[in-house]
């Protein structure tokens, strides 16, 4: 199994979590945030699925490709790809599973085609309440299916990486599961999982760091959870929170998290059990990172995406799985 470069067990480092771990950037952005906050409510106040960030241009080469999903709903795929692909990164766009689309993701897209050379797909997948579970995860597999049956034909590659931020990672994840469950593995050879929400349920950081969190408050985190999930009892059902799954044959992962995110707890946890199922996985935890850093002028932004960019790099380069291996049960 290609590992990435990634450690198959690693302790954490306990100065992370300390205050004077947190640069004088970070503090002020955070306070600054904190402000810019005040009087806002609800799970999308303030900006595109929660996070206050001001609009991004839309990409001028983006593109869309129609395809059937579960049940004949049309899904939209947003592609954003370089002449020549190295490989393709299927991409789910955060917003607690009720705001956001696809194009909202479309700088950051660019700028991971631009630095690994990977085509680049984002989905608008349906959104709660409208579309509670299991709505968004059958949008995610019918365009996973969609990429491993075409992405040799369509981008000349089959070197698939998968990942999102906040619920696209709870997406991405479950998606992996139900993929080697389904059809025997899931031809994917990495995946990219950012601060993603893996219990439904809610972790203990989601409880305690979410009372005074910023931008996602506990508030926001259980009106975003019963649009989804209106049934308490299914929040530890296995599609819904991947903690809960069987995470064997999955493969190799960089879970991204800040120790201010309330999800914190989710990537800690999540990690540790990817490790524990035998499958390679790296942790990277950034001092003083809320929820949905990675999107703001930041130092430790730059640091997270630079770091996620080497590893999305390495899929054009590794040894594929074959695909000939998937099979339907």
């Amino acid at each position: 199994m290609t590992t990435f470069g990634l450690d198959r067990a690693s302790g954490l480092d306990g100065t992370l979590f300390r205050a004077e771990a947190i640069t004088p950037e970070t503090a002020d952005f955070n306070l600054q945030l904190r402000e810019r906050l005040k009087g806002l409510h609800g799970p999308v106040a303030g900006g595109r699925g929660g996070l206050p960030v001001p609009p991004t241009p839309p990409s001028e080469r983006a593109r869309t490709i129609r395809i059937t999903g579960k049940g004949g709903h049309e899904l939209a795929l947003r592609v954003i790809a370089p002449d020549r692909p190295k490989g393709v990164y299927l991409h789910f766009h955060g917003g607690g599973f009720v705001g956001g689309s696809a194009a909202q993701s479309d700088q950051v897209m660019e700028r991971i085609a631009r630095n690994t050379d990977l085509a680049c797909i984002d989905v608008d997948y349906r959104l709660a309440p409208t579309h509670p579970h299991p709505a968004a995860w059958d949008d995610a597999e019918a365009a996973a299916i969609w990429l491993i049956e075409n992405a040799q034909s369509v981008f000349g590659t089959n070197a698939l990486a998968i990942g999102g931020e906040s619920a696209g990672a709870t997406l991405a994840a479950a998606v992996l599961v139900r993929l080697r469950a389904r059809r025997g593995c899931t031809g994917f050879q990495a995946a990219n999982l950012v601060f993603g929400n893996f219990d439904l349920s809610m972790t203990p950081s989601q409880t305690l760091l979410g009372v005074g969190a910023v931008p996602v408050s506990i508030d926001i985190i259980r009106a975003c959870t019963d649009a989804v999930a209106p049934r308490s009892e299914q929040r530890q059902d296995p599609d819904l929170s991947p903690l809960f799954a069987d995470l064997r044959d999955l493969p190799a992962a960089l879970f991204t998290v800040g120790t201010l995110d309330p999800f914190l707890d989710d990537s800690l946890f999540m990690h540790a059990r990817w490790i524990a199922a035998g499958s390679p996985a790296g942790l990277a935890i950034y001092p003083g990172g809320v929820h949905g850093f990675t999107s703001f002028p930041l130092s430790l932004a730059d640091q997270a995406n630079d770091r996620i960019d080497a590893f999305l790099r390495q899929v054009g380069q590794a040894a594929t799985e074959p695909l000939a291996g998937l099979r339907s049960k």
